[in-house]
Formats: C-alpha cells, structure tokens, sequence
C-alpha cells in the first residue's frame, strides 16, 4: 500500500451569489519574506499590499473584508454576519518531511494552508469533514488508537470542481430556510492522508 498525502492546498467559498477564493501557490524553496496567497473574489483577483494591516473591502453584501495580519502569508477574511477565517501559508519543513517520511523535495515545499474558522450561523443540518463533527448527533467513523486514522467520506464530499454544488452533501440545492445554531468557533484544522484514495484525515 502506497502512502498518499494531502494538504489543503486550496479552498472554495460560496455564500449568496457570491465566490471566495483562497490558495497557496507552487512554490519550491520557502521564502516566508516572499508571499505565497492568492486570493480572487467572483472571479476577479485580489491584490493586497505585502504591509501588515493592509485591507480589501468589497462592495457588495454583506460586505468581504480581508486584512492582512503579517507582511506576508497571513490574512483573516471576514464575511460580515456569516463567518471568519484565519489562514496562513505555511511549507511542509525539512523536519517534517524527516519525521513522517513526506520525501518533499527542492522543487515543491508543499505550501499549503493553516486555516482557522468562526461561524455566526450554522444550521442544524451542518455537513463537511470538520463542520459535521459539531452536528449535536454526531457519531465519529474514525478508529481511534491507530497512528493516523482516517475519517473517510471522499464519496460524499467528491465535487467535480472546487466551487461545484455536486457533492452528495451539498446543502446549496434546495433552499430550505433552517434553523441556526449556536455561534462556533472552528479550531484550526489540519488535514491530511497517510492511504490510498482522497479521504481526509482532519485533527482537531
């Protein structure tokens, strides 16, 4: 069995009629003086200062707002009334690399994304990897005790694009008004697999 490994490299967000994008870009030796975010917001990029508290408001509702909380590599993204993310670029170190045997090379560090979340109005049909485990019958699939297990669900959560609505738990088709639940704060999530396959693993 071959090991497969993934981080999120990459996430889409839809909210109303509106798309939010955020990813870390390709990049071979880490330079944490050089930027590695990109970000786009209905299909159009975004450029941000590389100066810590530099910001980007949109002008649509409810208003984005994202600023900048380092030089480089660190945002937070505010979707007013909706939700809060803190991401940060971060590379898969040469310690890392040693310690898992992620063989990274000099070509790719494997940028990739350290996220943190916040929602103000989550229903109670609340789905996804991370967001289904504060569902108040949530049951874990996960076998606990081995060295890194796997939650699985890649049937579920497959969409052919990354802001494609065609997953099987996709709850953007029927417009059910739903009753919210408590505010949550999201710890920030770590995702990765150690199997075969596109199953996440994500740690708390």
């Amino acid at each position: 069995m071959s090991r497969d490994f993934t981080w999120v490299q990459s996430i889409g967000i839809l909210f109303d009629n509106h798309r939010l994008f955020l990813g870390a870009t390709k990049t071979s030796e880490w330079n944490d003086a050089k930027d590695s975010l990109s970000l786009a917001f209905d299909g159009e990029p975004i450029f941000l200062k590389q100066t810590q508290g530099s910001r980007w408001s949109s002008t649509t509702m409810p208003r984005v707002i994202i600023t900048r909380t380092s030089e480089t590599n660190s945002i937070i993204i505010q979707v007013q009334g909706k939700l809060q993310i803190t991401a940060k670029v971060v590379p898969i170190t040469d310690e890392e690399s040693r310690a898992h045997n992620y063989d990274i090379t000099k070509e790719d560090c494997y940028a990739h994304l350290d996220l943190g979340f916040k929602f103000y109005s989550l229903t109670n049909r609340v789905d996804g990897v991370l967001g289904k485990t504060y569902r108040d019958d949530y049951m874990s699939r996960v076998k606990m005790g081995v060295a890194m297990p796997i939650m699985g669900g890649d049937k579920e959560y497959a969409s052919s694009s990354i802001f494609a609505t065609d997953c099987l738990a996709s709850r953007f088709y029927d417009g059910q008004e739903e009753t919210s639940i408590q505010t949550l704060n999201l710890a920030s999530m770590n995702c990765a697999s150690g199997m075969n396959g596109r199953a996440v693993v994500c740690k708390r």
